[in-house]
């Protein structure tokens, strides 16, 4: 097995709106990450964040389908990760179509990681009601699943009732779905009805992200042990993609022997994929240091 790297496009970094938010951005550090064999590029979802999370290191973000709409109309093969969607924020049906329009037209690039979210204030902003995001997140991935098969749909959701809805054009096949989170919760739901799991480091973080902590490579070793036995629990034999979003464990500030050591233990615990988000001042060097992460932990 050989982990897969997903580069992240910095669409946060409001702060340098030109060298990293716009159009000519994105088709540059998406090219770049496809021209590095990088798998995939990634962002996140966050329609409206709050201030007080903003000013405690929380982050911006532009809608995710159309930021990764621009990295594919600049590329030809790199997969397009969200990383994560919040389905619970959009009616089933919109965030099928986007998902659809995404995948159609990128010709089949479409990773979908999404997960129940945890930003309370921002289900407030929304309207939706935060704790029953993972029910949520369940009707979300019902819908897509029958929609994205061509199926004419019925359904009664929490908040909406359809009779026969029918989406077209459909994907050559539906996008793989990997849910994120490090519950309990998002292990079985991973397991249970999805092609990958996507935890993510919680260092400095878990209470503010209301998961489990996983702050430790051990910690997400007995994870992925857990999910292997509710898995062989529940009769699945599909692998299961493990994306793990690595955060300090993998910063430049970190020496490459000790990330290749990083690398190797992850890969033994079973991970399949890292998201990496390089620094930078600006573009280039964010380009830069993406191509020089490549060249040294990337297998041509």
């Amino acid at each position: 097995m050989t982990v897969s790297f997903s580069l992240e496009l910095p669409t946060q970094r409001v702060e340098a709106v030109d060298e990293f938010v716009t159009a000519d951005a994105i088709a540059d550090i998406a090219r770049a990450a496809e021209a590095s064999r990088f798998a995939a590029v990634h962002v996140t979802d966050h329609p409206a964040p709050d201030a007080k999370w903003l000013d405690h290191g929380g982050h911006h973000a532009l809608d995710p389908f159309v930021a990764l709409a621009f990295a594919a109309a600049a590329t030809t093969h790199v997969k397009l990760l969200t990383n994560v969607y919040i389905a619970a924020y959009r009616n089933p049906f919109l965030g099928a179509k986007s998902i659809q329009s995404l995948a159609v037209l990128s010709g089949g690039r479409l990773i979908l990681g999404t997960a129940a979210g945890y930003l309370k204030p921002e289900f407030k902003a929304l309207g939706v009601d935060f704790d029953n995001r993972g029910a949520l997140l369940d009707e979300a991935l019902d819908v897509l699943d029958k929609v994205l098969r061509g199926e004419d749909l019925a359904y009664e959701g929490t908040s909406f009732a359809a009779r026969g809805v029918r989406l077209r054009p459909l994907p050559v096949s539906p996008p793989p779905v990997w849910v994120g989170g490090n519950s309990k919760a998002a292990v079985r739901r991973a397991v249970s009805r999805a092609q990958g799991w996507a935890p993510f480091n919680t260092f400095g973080y878990a209470a503010a992200s209301r998961t489990a902590e996983i702050s430790t490579i051990d910690d997400l070793a007995l994870a992925i042990d857990w999910a292997k036995q509710y898995a062989a629990e529940i009769g699945r034999t599909a692998p299961l993609e493990i994306c793990f979003s690595a955060g300090n464990l993998l910063d430049d500030g970190k020496s490459a022997d000790e990330r290749h050591a990083t690398i190797a233990r992850l890969e033994s615990a079973g991970v399949t994929w890292l998201t990496i988000a390089p620094a930078g001042a600006d573009r280039t060097e964010a380009i830069d240091r993406a191509r020089a992460f490549a060249d040294e932990f990337i297998a041509g």
